[in-house]
């Protein structure tokens, strides 16, 4: 399948410091696949957290797709993260430590068709910190612009 669908979360690297990074399949149904296809995905205020030793995202809004007729969507719902369970529990042992939270950073396809979700294990980033995230992207905007 020649799709690309990358669709990116950009508030999520501003507001935490991103310490680790993984790719999980994401359950989905037929009409929000589709919708996923369209680029129809916000990440307003989403976030993954742990519910019986399984992963959930909280909060992904998928838009409904317009020809799913009687067998469509609920837009907003928690869905199912599927990942091995060594990397579940690794990063529930992390999460249980003051200050970290689990991200999504960007939903995508892969090569065979498949939904993907890349999750960030972040600490959440003080006021001065994203001051300097700022002044960093501002002097490399600075410094391409110079080299052109």
């Amino acid at each position: 399948m020649s799709e690309n669908v990358f669709i990116k979360n950009r508030p999520a690297t501003f507001e935490y410091a991103i310490e680790d990074r993984l790719k999980a399949g994401i359950m989905l149904t037929g009409s929000e696949i589709k919708s996923v296809r369209n680029g129809k995905v916000s990440f307003n205020d989403s976030y993954c957290f742990f519910d019986n030793g399984e992963l959930w995202i909280k909060s992904l809004y998928i838009a409904e797709y317009v020809n799913a007729g009687y067998a469509g969507h609920i837009p907003v719902h928690d869905r199912k993260l599927l990942l091995q369970r060594k990397e579940l529990n690794k990063w529930q042992a992390k999460v249980k430590e003051k200050g970290y939270t689990i991200v999504p950073l960007n939903i995508f396809i892969n090569e065979k068709g498949f939904a993907k979700v890349e999750i960030g294990l972040g600490k959440g980033k003080n006021l001065h910190d994203k001051r300097e995230t700022m002044k960093s992207k501002d002097v490399e905007r600075e410094i391409r612009r110079y080299l052109k």
